[in-house]
């Protein structure tokens, strides 16, 4: 697959003068080797203990300790998301900006190295998943095509079966799981697991609810995501924000995901990688997003709260839900993961922006597409390639592939798999770049 997707993409030129930062655990090391860096960060450490901003910076020692520690290695530190010592790293960084931002800023910078790369070789693979045959593209479940092809990995498959078990294991009657647990295990998958496998089972193009519905149920959400309730989105916000990693995490997201109108893509620097991965990092806390329904029409994305109750910080409650449900730069980033588009490969003059259509109706709560319901070991020797029409060999495996329209009938037999008449002009501009491809696809598979 990775020779049908050509040679790897050059990473993204870093702006001139950007040199990679230290890592905030190194940082702390080289400031504990000078006495007067070490001794102002003791300091500092002391003045925010349990004391509020205002109180430590009117204090002449803490201020001192302040203003010497922001020309110390510690100030420009960063982290890397799933480095060895990743917690210890962000709690040094927060000890030293939260005296800085603490209560001021709506949105916070990120405490992670900027993600200068592109992901131009996943999205050619997604390219060629869902256009190596028009035909049968139409009727293909993407999203399914993704699972297959974690369950032929065997970390992917691993840490995949051990998030579906915890987070689908009933405790009793009135618990029917362990949501702390399920989050951790959510967090080791999307963490441990590289973002070509990732990716394609978070952001898979649908066409039809059954599809859509397979994708909303990626992280189990009756367990995961979904609760009895709907908390307030500010107090969820809070809590995340007690918590140095889901802090890390929603800033990350925010300094990523955050709409702008300077790019092309509404993303900032054009980046979709950047922000389809700081979403990833969101999943496993009580923040987490998801799919609200499994619409075909279009991609709203919400974490399990709303702004009732919010009195007057309800401006401030709709601006931070309204950076997922209706964020530009996010719903663009999957649409664009989904066909295989990265800005890499983009036209000289793209479309505007795609904005979001008027909602389907959601499925019946009687629709089952779980993980569980296909999975688990029954569809793991079946591979996307053998869905587009190649034969699997002869063995006893070979009765468990199933088939889009199989699952389709199974699942849900009032539904029918359609295609999107609106795609008609895309599908034939992948059948285009298909045909373009033919000649060199052809040798490379040895046909």
């Amino acid at each position: 697959l990775r020779s049908l997707a050509g040679p790897p993409s050059p990473p993204a030129l870093a702006p001139p003068g950007w040199r990679a930062p230290v890592d905030c655990v190194r940082a702390n090391e080289l400031c504990a080797g000078e006495p007067s860096c070490s001794s102002r960060y003791r300091t500092l450490r002391q003045c925010l203990a349990g004391r509020d901003r205002n109180t430590m910076l009117a204090n002449k020692e803490c201020q001192a300790a302040l203003e010497v520690l922001q020309e110390s290695p510690l100030y420009d530190c960063r982290c890397k998301r799933g480095m060895r010592k990743e917690l210890q790293c962000l709690q040094i960084y927060w000890s030293i900006h939260l005296g800085l931002t603490e209560g001021e800023e709506f949105y916070e910078a990120s405490p992670y190295e900027p993600v200068t790369s592109r992901l131009s070789d996943i999205f050619r693979l997604a390219s060629i998943f869902s256009g190596m045959d028009p035909a049968a593209s139409s009727k293909s479940n993407h999203c399914l095509d993704a699972a297959k092809a974690c369950n032929l990995n065997d970390n992917c498959k691993r840490l995949r079966s051990g998030y579906i078990s915890t987070c689908s294991r009933e405790l009793s009657a009135t618990e029917p799981c362990s949501r702390r647990k399920c989050h951790k295990a959510l967090r080791q998958f999307f963490d441990r697991v590289p973002g070509e496998f990732t990716f394609r089972l978070l952001f898979c193009s649908c066409k039809d609810p059954a599809c859509a519905e397979r994708r909303r149920q990626t992280i189990v959400p009756s367990c995961s995501y979904e609760d009895k309730d709907k908390p307030n989105c500010l107090d969820l916000r809070g809590a995340c924000r007690a918590d140095h990693l889901c802090r890390s995490r929603l800033a990350d997201f925010h300094t990523n995901c955050q709409a702008t109108f300077q790019s092309l893509t509404s993303c900032p620097g054009d980046n979709f990688q950047a922000c389809l991965g700081s979403y990833a990092g969101l999943i496993g806390f009580d923040i987490t997003p998801n799919y609200v329904d499994a619409s075909t029409t279009s991609i709203t994305i919400s974490p399990w709260c709303s702004c009732k109750g919010s009195g007057n910080l309800e401006e401030e409650c709709e601006k931070f839900l309204r950076d997922f449900t209706e964020n530009p730069c996010l719903r663009n980033a999957i649409q664009a993961f989904g066909n295989g588009t990265d800005v890499n490969l983009a036209p000289k003059n793209p479309n505007p922006a795609v904005t979001a259509l008027p909602k389907s109706p959601a499925l019946p709560d009687d629709v089952n597409d779980s993980n569980t319901a296909y999975d688990s070991g029954v569809i793991s020797t079946c591979t996307s390639l053998q869905e587009q029409g190649l034969k699997p060999n002869k063995s006893k495996e070979q009765s468990l592939c199933y088939s889009e329209a199989q699952l389709t009938t199974d699942v849900m037999p009032e539904q029918k798999t359609f295609t999107d008449p609106k795609a008609g002009s895309s599908s034939r501009h992948r059948e285009s770049r298909i045909l373009f491809l033919v000649p060199i696809l052809i040798p490379a598979l040895g046909l």
